[in-house]
């Protein structure tokens, strides 16, 4: 009689016999990593105990000891980074002017990042919350409830990456008792019991793959369809047409079954990926452009144009009632006229609307075009006068006589001295009957005059009076700042006030002076000093009715190894957080600015710093081969200047 063959020998075993091996060498291979016996004879194992008993509870069972594993820390093999943001088209523009090729456009997901692990035998293994970016939580025994993953793809050993969300139709289920979507995805995610997570019924959106020799971003949402994830739109778009990839997601946001927080854009060539490589914090090749409020859709009526103290002629958009954030919305801003332009923008368009930051209401774009274009002014809506275009912005070329230009002066000279009472209403009639036509004049208003004006009477006019005689006595930088002059606000006029203390030595600074100052450099300085000469006039009949407060005190600058120096820090900080370092430097008599500039005198590189250069250290080292006399120390370095010792 021949010997039985492998498969003869289990088919006389015991199903109970098989369920032990089963349970015994699937533990070995899962959860110790020390298998016993070859794949094959596995599945010669499976497959007997599925033809002897096909419901048998093993057979649902295979597979890692999820529950034991849920929560435990898993180190990513490549670190899960954020994603650099903009707000704003020319930051976008900026971005994708340093690499080639087209760009995918897909929508910003409002979920909870996620990493999947996939064996050789093309089995899930491993699911992942994004985490630090290093390491995350354990998260694969709720991930397998979810439809949308598979639990096993055809193509063996990879890594996806997606988003966990929650669909709004199904939100709907449940929101009386969570406040939105992204917060019920993170709740069914921490659940211990699967079968809950399985209630909530979370979706997941799959946009990268690792593991796979693919050349584009386009090949990567190819192959995921195949292996079985369910397809997420994206565009393929030329670089010279990103807004319009931001504008189809922003423009179908209300539509979509999920939410999204901004649109992301990556270079679809994976050749120029790697050659622009990481920072320490988000790839290179990738941007979000964020949204900033919540948005809707409404018609644009009409375009009002606005004159500012400074003559410029900004437009602002009349639109249907929108509610927005809590609020009904029916003015939103154009920004300036070459926005106009950009947009395209035609009366009666659908524009989409956003409420940045829930207060200011923006046109973000056009969705459908309207009847008729919007045309620029070619007058001054106020006094008529030609107007003046210098790049995006139009100006009323006649601003000292202007209504508008001197009403909106007069309003800033008041709000920034303090001088309470005067409405917009109550200058503009002042202006209209000839009592105001300067800041000056508030100084020399009588009683009978504020009398002759309607709605002021007795109480009002003693209420005015004194209010401008309280304001009589300014510190110096008050006074500077309400000149009005461009870029001379509280910045720097506090710099002058306490580097020059009197006005005389103020008007007498030079643009070479005033730009070598740390944080003010050349188009600052060129702008004061320039508006000080032409505000010569003003100040000189403003000395007569005001007198300045005494200096204010000088402190003592402490003395210490950084005393008058600027110190910027860059990289990661191991003694101490960049906070403490900063107040470290300003205690031993030096300032800590924000960035690397041509004034910098000291920036310190992080001990704890990854091996790529940061982009301040890159411009430090670039302006030190300039001949700017720049220092690059370490953090060792630092602290032993302070008298401290690494840690």
């Amino acid at each position: 009689m021949p010997p039985m063959s492998n498969l003869e020998q289990l088919a006389m075993l015991a199903v109970e016999e098989l369920e032990n091996r089963i349970r015994h060498h699937n533990k070995l291979y899962w959860d110790d990593a020390k298998p016993e016996i070859s794949d094959y004879d596995y599945d010669r194992l499976v497959e007997a105990l599925r033809a002897r008993a096909p419901r048998s509870p093993v057979l649902e069972d295979m597979g890692p000891d999820l529950a034991g594993r849920y929560g435990a820390e898993v180190t990513h093999q490549t670190p899960m980074l954020s994603l650099d943001k903009c707000y704003d088209d020319e930051t976008l523009e900026s971005w994708g002017s340093k690499f080639q090729g087209d760009v995918v456009v897909t929508p910003k997901m409002d979920g909870i990042a996620a990493s999947l692990r996939y064996d050789a035998r093309g089995n899930l293994t491993l699911a992942a919350t994004r985490g630090s970016g290093l390491a995350g939580e354990d998260i694969t025994a709720n991930v397998r409830t979810i439809v949308d993953v598979p639990n096993n793809v055809p193509h063996g050993e990879i890594e996806v990456r997606g988003e966990i969300y929650l669909k709004l139709s199904v939100f709907k289920d449940f929101e009386e008792k969570f406040s939105n979507p992204r917060n019920l995805a993170a709740g069914a995610l921490k659940s211990k019991d699967p079968a809950r997570c399985r209630q909530y019924k979370p979706s997941f959106a799959a946009y990268d793959v690792l593991g796979q020799p693919l050349e584009s971003e386009k090949e990567k949402f190819d192959y995921l369809v195949d292996v079985g994830f369910p397809p997420l739109e994206y565009k393929l778009v030329p670089k010279d047409t990103l807004r319009a990839g931001y504008e189809h997601f922003a423009g179908t946001r209300d539509a979509l079954d999920f939410e999204i927080d901004g649109v992301v854009f990556k270079a679809n060539d994976r050749a120029e990926q790697e050659r622009m490589g990481l920072t320490a914090h988000h790839p290179r090749y990738a941007i979000a452009y964020k949204f900033q409020g919540e948005s809707g859709t409404t018609t644009l009526e009409s375009v009002e144009w606005s004159v500012a103290r400074s003559g410029a002629i900004t437009p602002v958009a009349c639109i249907a009632p929108l509610p927005l954030s809590g609020a009904v919305v029916s003015r939103a801003s154009l920004h300036h006229a070459g926005f106009v332009g950009k947009l395209d923008l035609s009366l009666g368009a659908e524009v989409v609307v956003t409420r940045r930051g829930g207060v200011i209401p923006n046109v973000e774009f056009v969705k459908t075009p309207g009847h008729a274009p919007v045309l620029l002014p070619k007058q001054c809506p106020s006094c008529k006068s030609d107007v003046a275009q210098q790049g995006d912005f139009l100006y009323c070329s006649h601003p000292e006589s202007c209504r508008e230009v001197q009403i909106q002066q007069l309003a800033y000279f008041c709000k920034v001295v303090d001088i309470q009472g005067f409405g917009e209403k109550l200058l503009a009639e002042s202006y209209d009957r000839g009592l105001l036509r300067s800041s000056v004049d508030l100084y020399g208003l009588q009683r009978e005059q504020l009398l002759s004006l309607e709605r002021v009477g007795d109480k009002l006019a003693t209420k005015l009076l004194g209010q401008v005689e309280e304001h009589r006595r300014l510190g110096l930088a008050t006074f500077l700042r309400a000149l009005g002059i461009d870029e001379l606000g509280k910045h720097v006029s506090k710099i002058l006030e306490d580097r020059y203390e009197i006005l005389d030595r103020v008007r007498k600074v030079t643009r070479e002076e005033l730009a070598a100052i740390h944080t003010i450099g050349e188009i600052i300085a060129d702008k004061v000093v320039t508006g000080l000469a032409a505000s010569s006039e003003q100040i000189d009949a403003l000395l007569q009715f005001v007198e300045f407060t005494a200096p204010p005190v000088q402190s003592t600058t402490p003395e210490g190894p950084f005393t008058g120096k600027s110190v910027v820090f860059t990289g990661k900080l191991l003694a101490m957080d960049r906070k403490a370092a900063q107040q470290l430097v300003r205690e031993a008599g030096g300032e800590t600015p924000s960035g690397v500039t041509k004034t910098l005198q000291i920036l310190v590189i992080g001990d704890g710093k990854v091996l790529e250069k940061s982009s301040k250290e890159l411009k430090g080292e670039k302006l030190v081969a300039q001949g700017t006399p720049l220092e690059i120390i370490t953090e060792s370095d630092f602290l032993q200047r302070m008298g401290k010792k690494s840690t």
